[in-house]
């Protein structure tokens, strides 16, 4: 990592290319030197976890947010005249119809017949304002 600091741009944009495979972003060194220093961090820590890589994804396509689901919270939703009610218990097991889900998205899709993303259809996910 000490050495990211005296590289030259060239050798900089070498770094970068020979650990992302990808294509020199247009930035200044500053900012690709702390790039490139992130870069090997993530590789030594085996990178992000899916969950965080689904919100960043989510965040730089700037449509949704979701709210994650928190301990004990009840989730209702009414569905074609019927009142469903899951609940996320200390395991982050799901819960309705006193049967155990392991997702959201099974559960709207029991609801509802066909597929749904299940933090949308429970309201976590809502549209973003334009800017």
């Amino acid at each position: 990592m000490a050495a990211i600091a005296d590289l030259p741009a060239a050798a900089l944009r070498e770094e970068w290319v020979q650990l992302t495979r990808r294509i020199v972003p247009k930035v200044s060194p500053s900012v690709l030197r702390l790039a490139v220093a992130w870069e090997i961090q993530a590789k030594a820590h085996d990178g992000l976890s899916v969950a965080t890589c689904q919100r960043l994804e989510q965040l730089a396509r700037a449509k949704t947010l979701a709210h994650g689901t928190q301990l004990g919270v009840r989730l209702e939703r009414e569905w074609r005249g019927t009142l469903h009610i899951v609940t996320v218990d200390k395991d982050h097991g799901i819960r309705w119809n006193d049967r155990e889900w392991s997702s959201l998205s099974e559960v709207a899709r029991a609801i509802t017949g066909t597929r749904w993303s299940g933090p949308a259809f429970f309201g976590l996910k809502q549209k973003r304002r334009a800017a």
